[in-house]
C-alpha cells in the first residue's frame, strides 16, 4: 500500500510517499513562499522522481489541523482535489498527533507545540515507549502558563516538537528541569510523520472520501474572533 502525505499546517511545507516499511521519498521546505505556490510543484516533481504517478496511490493524507488557517486550508483543499479527480481514499491527520511520530524510538512524552498566537499554543501529549505512542489528551488551545502547569505532574523526560517549541521554552525559562526542544532534524511537522499516522489509521478502517474531508480548526480565526468582541457575542 502507497500512501502520499502532505503538510501545511505551518511555515514549512512537505509532501512525501510511503508504504508500511519505508519513505520512498520526501520532500521539505521551509521558506517565505506560500504554500500555493510550492505544493503541487512538489507533489508532481517527487511522484517523477520517484517513478510513480497517482494512480499508483492507494490514500492520499494530510495534516489536516490545527495549524496557521491558511496554511491548513491549502493543504486540505490540494487533497480534496487530487483525491476527488483521482478517486482516490482520503485519511484526516491531527497535526499534533503527527508531530509526537518524530519522535518515535524515544522514551518519554512528546508534548507537541504549535504557535497559536494571542499568546496560546496548540497542544496535545503523547506517551512514547517502546509499544508504541499512545495520547494523553486531546488536541487544545491554551496558554503557555496552563501547559507549565500541567507539565509540573510529570517526572518523565518531556520532548518538546512542532514550531511552538522554542517558544515555549523559552517561555518556561528553565523551571523544568526535566523539558527539553526536539533537535531541529525533527523538530518541525512532515509528510513523513503524517504517514505514519496514517497507516495505523487505514489499518483501522479509517478513511473518508474527498467530500468528507475538512480542515479541523481548535478556535475561530483571528477576524471572526475581534468581530464577535466588537459584537458582543
Amino acid at each position: 500500500m502507497k500512501i502520499l502525505s502532505i503538510d501545511t499546517s505551518a511555515i514549512a511545507a512537505s509532501v512525501a510517499i510511503a508504504e508500511e516499511d519505508k519513505i520512498i521519498g520526501e520532500f521539505f521546505i521551509n521558506t517565505s513562499l506560500t504554500h500555493s505556490q510550492t505544493l503541487m510543484p512538489m507533489v508532481e516533481q517527487l511522484c517523477k522522481n520517484v517513478s510513480l504517478s497517482l494512480d499508483n496511490i492507494d490514500a492520499i493524507a494530510v495534516n489536516a489541523g490545527p495549524g496557521s488557517f491558511t496554511g491548513v486550508r491549502i493543504g486540505v483543499a490540494a487533497v480534496k482535489g487530487l483525491a476527488f479527480a483521482n478517486n482516490i481514499k482520503c485519511i484526516s491527520v491531527s497535526t499534533l498527533e503527527s508531530l509526537a511520530y518524530n519522535l518515535s524510538g524515544n522514551e518519554c512524552i512528546a508534548c507537541a507545540v504549535m504557535d497559536a498566537r494571542c499568546s496560546q499554543v496548540y497542544n496535545a501529549l503523547f506517551k512514547i515507549s517502546a509499544k508504541g505512542i499512545s495520547r494523553i489528551c486531546d488536541d487544545r488551545a491554551l496558554s503557555i502558563t496552563d501547559l507549565e502547569k500541567e507539565l509540573k505532574k510529570y517526572n518523565d523526560e518531556i520532548i518538546l516538537v512542532g514550531d511552538g517549541a522554542d517558544i515555549t521554552f523559552n517561555m518556561l525559562d528553565g523551571r523544568l528541569s526535566n523539558v527539553c526542544v526536539a533537535p531541529i532534524n525533527n523538530k518541525m511537522q512532515r509528510a513523513s510523520s503524517v504517514a505514519m499516522v496514517a497507516f495505523e489509521k487505514a489499518d483501522k478502517g479509517e478513511y473518508i472520501s474527498a467530500e468528507e474531508l475538512m480542515p479541523v480548526y481548535l478556535r475561530l480565526p483571528q477576524a471572526q474572533r475581534e468581530l464577535n468582541k466588537r459584537m458582543g457575542v
